[in-house]
């Protein structure tokens, strides 16, 4: 293939990519960015593979045939486990760029020192240290979202943890610089597998410290470095369409991650280094909170009543896999003729708009989805908030609890309305590591259990009624 037509086929690409991101930015063209950003990642890896120096060699299409046999499986998990998969995904990406970075740098050491410039070496030194810290930090990050035995939920603290973070982070920079200005002496080839394994443990420090609250911020944080050790790579390669793939990458990642931050009322470092979701310590005092629980029977009475019922859903729903039942609690409200909105908070879930997918998998229209802003002033003319597996997002104690973890986050009024249900399935405190103030509540009632056989059990009731409002 002709030098052109590449180049005009990465131009295409570029273009597919752009519009990729921007109809994904609206539900009603999300279907037709998602099919562009297909074709886009289509003609990168075609043009890419016919080319002269490339095609010839029969090995790269067993990478293709392996890459196909991961990828395949990869696309046909559930939604519920569509976070750790995108984990999984920035881990792959991760590695990628960091084994391209490390290829690069030993070949050209051997074969060609003067392709070792300043600007090149920087290049290598940022794709393998974004590179390799993001494959081990996604790799932990999808083990913590899985639930896997051997890596705690909850965050791993221990004395000077920020320091010896930082001071890895910063003796691998130096050891970057000092390959940067000496890439071809005699120590070089040595310190350069040294720079990669503390790129390797960084990654892993990074997260462990961070709970399950902060994932959907921890996921875009890290499509942000994957990103931009694709622009990295790019440099090293001479390939334009990479590097600009990975800037909207990265720079889409950076931006939800702002998004999220301010969402939470947080800084990025207190994300990184705040350890969120810390158990704390039970405050002891003479009044025992108690919950007070109320049957499906007794809450789908109270529904048919309704005139405005918020349902508010997060991790629980999405664990229950309940949102094909919470269509069926919706039907059967709208039968009523009962307004029935969805409110989002940013960050419910496990990933950037982990609610907003379940809710469409299950065909309820996005004009009933309400984000946090606009539905928290119609909270008071609320009649029932119904709480399907959510819990920081909806704890008032954020208001006013400045010893609390999550003191300053933004949260669904549900305390508002005027009754509130809400789904759980134990007692346990939610990823912040606190008791939901909301449960204990005058107007709260609790149903305990499964939140697709809780749903389901409401949905029972209220097709067993008259259907009359």
């Amino acid at each position: 293939m002709t030098y052109a037509i590449t180049q005009v086929a990465f131009i295409v690409g570029t273009a597919l990519f752009i519009f990729a991101l921007h109809w994904m930015s609206d539900p009603k063209t999300a279907r037709r960015g998602v099919y562009a950003g297909v074709a886009a990642m289509l003609v990168a890896v075609v043009v890419t593979w016919v080319q002269p120096g490339i095609i010839h060699h029969g090995w790269i299409v067993v990478a293709i045939a392996l890459g196909v046999a991961v990828g395949w499986p990869l696309s046909r998990v559930p939604l519920t486990a569509v976070p750790q998969r995108t984990a999984l995904s920035h881990a792959f990406g991760g590695l990628a760029a960091g084994l391209v970075g490390t290829a690069k740098y030993y070949l050209w050491l051997n074969e060609g020192p003067e392709n070792l410039t300043a600007f090149r070496m920087t290049a290598i030194i940022a794709e393998i240290i974004l590179g390799y810290l993001t494959f081990t930090g996604s790799l932990m990050a999808a083990g913590k979202l899985q639930e896997i035995k051997w890596i705690p939920q909850r965050p791993v603290t221990y004395p000077m943890q920020n320091v010896t973070n930082l001071g890895l982070f910063l003796v691998a920079l130096v050891l970057g610089v000092w390959l940067i200005l000496n890439p071809t002496a005699p120590l070089a080839g040595s310190l350069f597998p040294v720079i990669i394994g503390m790129a390797l443990l960084f990654g892993i420090l990074l997260i462990i410290p961070i709970g399950g609250a902060d994932m959907p911020t921890v996921i875009s944080i890290l499509n942000s470095y994957a990103g931009l050790s694709a622009v990295a790579m790019g440099f090293v390669l001479d390939n334009k369409l990479l590097i600009t793939a990975g800037a909207l990458d990265g720079s889409s990642g950076l931006i939800l991650s702002i998004i999220m931050c301010k969402a939470m009322n947080r800084s990025f470092t207190n994300v990184l280094f705040g350890a969120f979701g810390q158990v704390k310590a039970t405050k002891t005092s003479g009044e025992q909170k108690v919950y007070k629980a109320e049957s499906p029977d007794g809450a789908a009475q109270i529904l048919e009543q309704a005139n405005l019922v918020v349902v508010i859903p997060g991790y629980g729903m999405a664990v229950a896999q309940a949102q094909h039942k919470v269509r069926e609690l919706y039907d059967q409200l709208k039968k009523r003729d009962i307004t029935v909105k969805f409110a989002i908070h940013p960050v419910a879930g496990r990933m950037p708009g982990h609610m907003n997918v379940l809710l469409a998998e299950a065909d309820i229209p996005y004009t009933d989805l309400v984000e946090m802003d606009e539905i928290n002033p119609d909270m008071p003319q609320c009649d029932v908030a119904l709480v399907i597996g959510a819990n920081d997002v909806v704890n008032p104690a954020a208001r006013y609890d400045k010893g609390s973890p999550i003191y300053g986050m933004p949260i669904i009024a549900a305390d508002k309305a005027r009754t509130v249900f809400a789904i759980k399935r134990s007692k346990n405190p939610g990823f912040a590591g606190i008791d939901n103030e909301l449960y204990f509540s005058d107007r709260t009632w609790m149903l305990f259990g499964d939140a697709k056989a809780v749903v389901g059990e409401l949905v029972k009731q209220l097709s067993g009624g008259s259907g009359m409002h």
